[in-house]
């Protein structure tokens, strides 16, 4: 799971809750502490097992480029109620989500990125095309399923929570097989107690369902590539979610840009903040000039 160093929200971040056609969606909210916002809005989405908070170190970087940005928890996840229809679940049920948002905040076109499963669902919201796009950014994800140990994590604990998908059996699955490992990463006292809470805000059947989507992913390098919405590829060097051949594979095959951030492993956006909302601000802005997407 993705893991926040820190939990104060910096200058200019507030928490809100976004009305949609399909629910609130809780959010952190990053304006400029100073200036305007001359810049279109950014909206970030995390991935399996994660929440906005995962972006709290990029958020204060980002606004003060000028704009407004957003991470949010998609339906299901920590703080945005979930769903009682299991579709709400899928890849395209949470790219509808975003979609829903995106037009809820109705300021015109954004960029769109997203985290490792987020990618998977944004790429969904981009292919529908019903909603208007700047650009879209792939971070640590992939062009379809993932494999190997990240694989058999998450087909573990679909398995332990299918059959009884309960918040109870949610808490025993935290503390027979989670708690340890937390624990033991040398993580804060806050922070344990945030991942704990975070963990079992989650809905139960949208970890399966999700669970199921990330194992599942088709690739759709293909249709992406057919569109001529600037898109970036980005990740840490040491990713080990997604190989990072593989994903420099995806980018050359969607006709993206492609970063790779020094040092960082699947969370860039917690392991190297600056250096990731640089490239990612840099990018937007070139999205935004004509013929730029530098």
């Amino acid at each position: 799971m993705s893991t926040p160093r820190f939990l104060d929200l910096p200058p200019g971040v507030r928490r809100i809750d976004v009305p949609t056609a399909l629910g609130p969606i809780a959010a952190l909210h990053a304006m400029p502490t100073a200036g305007g916002t001359d810049r279109q809005t950014a909206v970030l989405v995390p991935g399996y097992t994660g929440s906005k908070e995962d972006f709290i170190a990029l958020l204060q970087t980002l606004a003060q480029a000028g704009r407004s940005v957003l991470a949010i928890d998609m339906p299901g996840q920590y703080e945005s109620p979930g769903p009682a229809d299991p579709a709400s679940y899928t890849r395209e049920g949470l790219g509808r989500a975003v979609a829903e948002l995106v037009r809820a905040l109705d300021e015109g076109p954004v960029h769109l990125l997203g985290h490792s499963f987020g990618g998977l669902v944004t790429r969904e919201t981009v292919l529908a095309g019903d909603v208007p796009l700047l650009s879209l950014t792939l971070m640590s994800s992939g062009p379809s399923a993932i494999s190997g140990l990240p694989a058999a994590d998450a087909q573990r604990l679909k398995a332990a929570l299918e059959d009884s998908p309960t918040r109870d059996r949610l808490r025993r699955i935290w503390e027979e097989h989670l708690d340890r490992p937390a624990r033991s990463s040398g993580i804060s006292e806050e922070i344990h107690a945030f991942l704990r809470a975070r963990m079992l805000a989650n809905h139960p059947e949208g970890l399966v369902r999700m669970a199921g989507a990330l194992l599942d992913a088709p690739d759709r390098c293909a249709e992406l590539n057919r569109l001529t919405l600037p898109k970036l590829v980005i990740y840490g060097e040491n990713d080990d979610v997604w190989p990072t051949d593989v994903q420099a594979d995806m980018a050359r095959r969607i006709g993206a840009r492609r970063v790779v951030i020094p040092g960082a492993c699947h969370s860039p956006n917690v392991e190297a903040p600056e250096t990731t909302a640089s490239a990612l601000t840099r990018f937007w802005h070139g999205a935004e000039t004509p013929g730029r997407a530098d």
